[in-house]
């Protein structure tokens, strides 16, 4: 059976840790790494309930062929926002290998209306890495105005010369599974997960028109991104960090269509999308209608778009199921600060003056979501979760250091997803 979830210490949740930490973390070293537990997987029925529940004992492995993907040389569309999906524009510029170069990409759109690109790196190995930056999201006055709204050259030369070499980014690791991975850097500057088809929209309170297209940006990059790596690459990791842990998901169905034949691996930091129960349906509802996500979640994911707004706990369930073979997994803190918070606007029906959400509700979520809601297809996701209110582990220090499970190594839990194994990970 499961050790039991140790429970951290809850701390008051004020502006002040928001704007701390609403950015990915790259600082560092954390001294919340855990201890004790074990890796374990899990089993649960169709989830009818929204209680927490435990079983199981070991992790799982698969080493099936990926089933992914059409030939996205095609007509099709992409199956959300219907626009042409042949993935066949100008590949990217080459550059030297281990050396950041930004993209512009002048159709990619900010939330201000300012034009933004990508990062590259590329790497000497055959893996390409789809990274997606964090910071916020922007759907009120208060969260829109600690949400970056352009990222702009100067500002990926910022990242590249300090946090672009730390973490999963360390290129000079030797315990680094993604070491020798090229690297698309995808910045976030649209307030909405990237998963935003809501162009010319407005938020009430905030100033200007708001630019939600970060889904749409994603699209222009593939255009590009696809035709440079298809036939060389042999494993594509969608990944991300806090908001880019949603964008990561949000946009793996397409990704991983793109890339047919391919392993196309999910991981998931610090954006766990937990269930009705835990996740106010009416703040679904607030996102679903600012960001324009009915537009961008898989039109054949049925269980995605129930009448109260709620559901975007689905699309876990759908993915695993959808891309038999590949492998998805979620990294969380059992007390995060940041997703807490946010996830407190939901309280008192979307009414609440001071959001919050208790380290032990959380908690329960997460144990819920990992059980009940992506438990299924058998070993189709991993789960990393630490006794920790940390947000946000893989950009920094901690991906070297962070355990878990006694005395599993968040880095090697990572090696071992990359090579198909998954595992359910606890304190």
């Amino acid at each position: 059976m499961l050790v039991r979830l140790a429970r951290v210490a809850m701390i008051p949740l004020t502006g002040a840790v928001l704007l701390g930490a609403c950015t990915d973390d790259s600082s560092g070293d954390s001294s919340e790494g855990t201890t004790g537990g074990t890796a374990v997987a899990t089993t649960g029925e169709q989830p009818t309930t929204a209680d927490a529940s435990t079983g199981g004992e070991t992790g799982g492995t698969t080493a099936d062929t990926p089933t992914t993907g059409e030939d996205p040389t095609g007509a099709d569309t992409d199956g959300t926002t219907g626009e042409p999906s042949p993935w066949d524009g100008e590949p990217l510029p080459a550059a030297d290998d281990g050396v950041w170069t930004w993209v512009d990409f002048p159709e990619a759109k900010c939330r201000d209306g300012s034009e933004t690109g990508i990062g590259v790196r590329y790497g000497s190995g055959t893996g390409v890495a789809i990274y997606f930056q964090g910071g916020g999201a922007c759907f009120n006055s208060f969260t829109c105005t600690v949400n970056p709204s352009s990222f702009d050259e100067g500002k990926f030369t910022s990242f590249a010369d300090d946090a672009g070499n730390a973490g999963l980014f360390n290129g000079d690791n030797a315990d680094n599974p993604l070491a020798d991975w090229t690297f698309i850097y995808v910045p976030y500057c649209t307030g909405d997960v990237h998963a935003g088809a809501r162009p010319d929209s407005s938020i009430a309170g905030v100033g200007g028109t708001q630019q939600f297209v970060g889904y749409i940006n994603v699209a222009a990059y593939l255009e590009r991104i696809v035709p440079t790596f298809i036939a060389d690459t042999d494993h594509v990791l969608v990944t991300g960090e806090s908001a880019g842990g949603f964008g990561a998901a949000f946009n793996y169905d397409r990704i991983a269509d793109a890339f047919p034949g391919k392993k196309v691996t999910l991981l998931d930091d610090s954006g766990p999308p937990m269930s009705d129960a835990f996740l106010a349906p009416c703040l679904q509802q607030i996102w679903r209608d600012a960001w324009g996500l009915d537009d961008t979640m898989p039109a054949d994911c049925a269980n995605c778009f129930p009448d109260n707004g709620g559901g975007i706990v689905n699309l876990g369930r759908y993915l695993g199921e959808k891309h038999a073979g590949q492998h998805l997994a979620l990294i969380s803190s059992l007390g995060d600060n940041t997703i807490r918070f946010f996830f407190g606007f939901g309280n008192d029906e979307c009414t609440a003056i001071l959001p919050s959400t208790t380290v032990e509700r959380f908690t329960m979520g997460l144990v819920d979501l990992r059980d009940n809601w992506i438990n299924k297809p058998d070993d189709a996701w991993a789960t990393f979760y630490l006794d920790s209110e940390q947000h946000t582990w893989i950009g920094g220090g901690s991906f070297d250091t962070a355990t878990s499970g006694g005395g599993v190594k968040l880095i090697d839990w990572v090696r071992d997803l990359l090579d198909g194994a998954t595992a359910h990970v606890e304190p």
